[in-house]
């Protein structure tokens, strides 16, 4: 039997790893292919490819978060609605995925970037949702308090960071400030969480 203890070591090591699993893909990957698409299809493929494992790792992860959690908290009302939000989002995270600029037919720099331009709508569309995720879960674990400000904050502006995108056309003119607002309440609530449950969870 699975204690609370090995629940939270292992929600929190899983958050680890979708962490820098997410870093690598975002910030080495993507924003190459955006910097310089062609360039980067051409002669960094096999770097594209360990970008959409990477990807990939972090929606395996995000399912045994998903589970974790549930186990963890599944007396409280709340939790199974938490695990379907979230994992909805790992299954909208597998099919953007599929759109990632894998082969070389079509390589121009257009075709490129559409490809790219067409995984973060999908991939926003899974952010909405959880966005729902991480508000149920600040409502489920309710202590210690700054964290569930933060996992508030963050859900609140994954929606409405989301809900810009398909509803402002000149999104663009506030996209580092929406980014800043759902970045910083993220990343602290988020991480802060994952410490929490290295280091108190189950106990």
């Amino acid at each position: 039997m699975i204690t609370p203890r090995q629940l939270s070591l292992t929600a929190s090591l899983s958050y680890l790893v979708i962490f820098f699993a997410a870093i690598f893909a975002n910030f080495f990957v993507l924003d190459g292919i955006l910097q310089n698409p062609v360039e980067m299809v051409q002669q960094n493929h096999m770097l594209i490819r360990l970008g959409t494992l990477a990807f990939l790792i972090t929606v395996v992860f995000d399912v045994v978060v998903a589970w974790a959690l549930y186990e963890l908290y599944k007396n409280h009302i709340l939790s199974r609605l938490s695990t379907y939000f979230r994992l909805m989002h790992a299954t909208i995270m597998g099919i953007a995925i599929f759109t990632l600029p894998l082969t070389l037919t079509n390589n121009t720099a257009e075709a490129i970037l559409n490809q790219v331009n067409t995984f973060n709508i999908i991939w926003l569309i899974g952010l909405f949702f959880f966005g729902i995720h991480l508000i149920l879960v600040a409502k489920i674990i309710k202590l210690p308090k700054f964290i569930t400000w933060f996992l508030v904050a963050a859900g609140v502006m994954y929606m409405v960071d989301t809900s810009a995108h398909f509803l402002l056309e000149n999104y663009e003119n506030y996209a580092s400030i929406l980014l800043a607002l759902v970045a910083i309440p993220s990343i602290l609530g988020e991480m802060a969480f994952a410490i929490w449950l290295l280091v108190k969870g189950g106990k």
